[in-house]
């Protein structure tokens, strides 16, 4: 329902360390010190109240398992299948989600249109990637050109990145997105070694921060992160090989991880079902193992860790099962600050992540206390309500 004042009376709302009884007025969409006029009320009591929650590793247009069928399908096709995961997104307790390769404007206007329930949507369009690289889909024996896709494009040397990274922020991206390692998903690329030159990754982040933007970039070993935090890159997408020396690196340049557990796990249990290849498949066992331990590496060294999910096709379901992996690899309030207080400084957004005054109306009301019953957080069945700008999704 819409409504132009929204009260939720006696809720325990978590302030980013603790729960404390209060009564929180959502006004035109923002959090306000008290309600207007005769507000629609939802009865707190009894349960605890979260800011709207963060996935900071999100792909409306990963429509399937297959890396061309994602690249070459038709957009409109992807397009309309993007609105049907934000919506579940939505619906999940993810008010606001980071599209780190794919989406484009003209998503993110239907987005702010309210064309269709969905979260706060910001994107990067496709992610750049060398030839070679891990947006490059193509197997080492297929002979076909392939320079851009939904989610991907092929962009080497300096002067075309310069033109690349200045034609997404014309159109509106948050953040650039840069594959600076090989990847589970892409066929011809070893996970480790680093990609692209210090030049090109230079002037990437040279073009993004002139516009007051940054990188995001894939990286999985610690070479590939060390390459690319000493290049300016502002956050670490996956992370899963680093090693303490380079969780350090990360905190002493103020760099983010963005873990991506729920990805690997639900390959792991699901992939061959659904038809991901060998190749895939067996990447995908080098990194499982190691996902949570990076985060913990991270977390110890003072890295702020965020959250994400890059759940591509049919596997986007399982992005809850992500926030029980974090919650093993830290404990209920790290992971609950990562999804929220964390990822909004990575996002840059000082209205999210909180629910003080002048926040966007963005919370979860949850049916138990997450940090007593972490499961709280990554069970559907404790949604009591997701409010979004003050619009309540039951």
């Amino acid at each position: 329902m819409r409504t132009g004042s929204l009260s939720i009376l006696g809720a325990a709302v978590w302030d980013g360390e603790r729960f404390t009884d209060r009564d929180v007025h959502i006004v035109d969409g923002v959090v306000a010190d008290r309600p207007l006029g005769d507000p629609v009320s939802i009865d707190g009591r009894g349960r605890s109240l979260i800011p709207g929650l963060i996935d900071a590793h999100f792909h409306a247009y990963a429509t399937s398992q297959d890396g061309l069928e994602d690249e070459r399908g038709p957009l409109s096709y992807a397009a309309i299948n993007g609105t049907r995961r934000l919506r579940a997104a939505l619906h999940r307790g993810f008010t606001t989600v980071r599209d780190v390769a794919g989406g484009d404007i003209g998503l993110a206007r239907a987005v702010d249109g309210d064309l269709f329930d969905s979260p706060r949507y910001l994107f990067t369009g496709p992610a750049l990637s060398q030839t070679g690289g891990h947006g490059d889909p193509r197997s080492a024996h297929v002979d076909i050109c392939f320079a851009h896709g939904h989610l991907s494009e092929i962009v080497d040397g300096v002067d075309p990145l310069r033109i690349a990274v200045r034609n997404r922020l014309r159109t509106g991206a948050h953040a650039i997105k840069v594959m600076a390692s090989g990847g589970v998903f892409s066929l011809t690329d070893p996970i480790r070694v680093p990609q692209y030159s210090d030049e090109e990754l230079r002037a990437v982040v040279e073009e993004a921060t002139r516009r007051g933007s940054y990188v995001a970039a894939h990286a999985y070993s610690s070479e590939a992160v060390l390459h690319a935090i000493t290049n300016g890159v502002r956050s670490i997408e996956h992370g899963n090989l680093i090693d303490a020396t380079t969780a350090g690196r990360m905190a002493d340049v103020g760099a983010f991880l963005v873990p991506t557990l729920a990805a690997y796990d639900a390959m792991d249990r699901r992939g061959a079902g659904i038809g991901l290849n060998a190749i895939s498949l067996a990447k995908n066992a080098e990194v499982l193992s190691q996902g949570q331990e990076a985060v913990a590496l991270a977390l110890a060294a003072g890295v702020q860790v965020g959250f994400g999910t890059d759940l591509m096709g049919e596997l986007e379901d399982d992005q809850l099962c992500g926030v029980r992996l974090q919650i093993e690899a830290s404990d209920a309030a790290t992971t609950l600050r990562s999804m929220t207080t964390v990822n909004a400084a990575l996002i840059r957004d000082p209205r999210a992540g909180h629910l003080g005054v002048g926040a966007h109306g963005d919370a979860v009301l949850l049916s138990a206390d997450p940090i007593s019953d972490p499961s709280a957080l990554w069970e559907q069945d404790a949604r009591v309500a997701v409010v979004r700008g003050g619009i309540v999704f039951d």
